[in-house]
């Protein structure tokens, strides 16, 4: 950030007084800047026994496969901006259920929210999607998986699937799992 949004003056990255960490400050107005993490909200949904997927149509990972799910709108809820996203991603309505995953990516500001739903009904390739397909577990695409916080859904799924209980997982994604899914480059 350069200039304050509130009156378009430099701004300069400093700790402010009674804070612990730095912040851009305006010196001019007094603004202080928060910036805060950002919240993917998706689904996982079920079909009988299959997942659906979609296929990539935009950067980051264009071509890899991922869970419908997006960057949640100001003014919607969590619920709301997961049952968004999939009708976006993959002009698919769901049931959900509840909280699935909650993955903290603090190295790059996000945390993911992934809801547990019931397709219902179709579904099809919207915007930002090549394709949408159901998969059963040993079709999943594993080294087509566009992000780490799908596969460790996915495999959290399928464990709790044979175990008959789903409960709310709770985790962090380091730079270390990253370069270890992705690799160094």
């Amino acid at each position: 950030m350069n200039f304050c949004s509130h009156c378009g003056q430099p701004v300069r990255f400093a700790i402010p007084e009674g804070d612990d960490r730095p912040r851009y400050m305006c010196d001019a107005c007094g603004t202080i800047h928060y910036q805060n993490p950002r919240i993917i909200a998706g689904t996982l949904p079920i079909s009988g026994s299959r997942i659906l997927l979609c296929r990539r149509a935009i950067a980051p990972r264009k071509g890899y496969w991922t869970l419908p799910a997006g960057f949640m709108e100001n003014a919607e809820t969590t619920l709301e901006a997961a049952a968004r996203e999939t009708r976006e991603e993959a002009c698919a309505e769901v049931a959900l259920h509840g909280l699935y995953t909650l993955i903290n990516l603090p190295h790059i500001d996000q945390v993911y929210m992934i809801f547990l739903a019931d397709l219902d009904g179709g579904f099809d390739a919207g915007p930002e999607s090549l394709e949408v397909a159901l998969f059963e577990e040993s079709e999943i695409p594993w080294d087509e998986l566009a992000f780490p916080t799908i596969e460790r859904t996915l495999r959290h799924f399928y464990d709790d699937r044979r175990e008959g209980s789903y409960p709310l997982h709770v985790s962090d994604i380091t730079p270390e799992d990253r370069e270890r899914y992705f690799g160094s480059a």
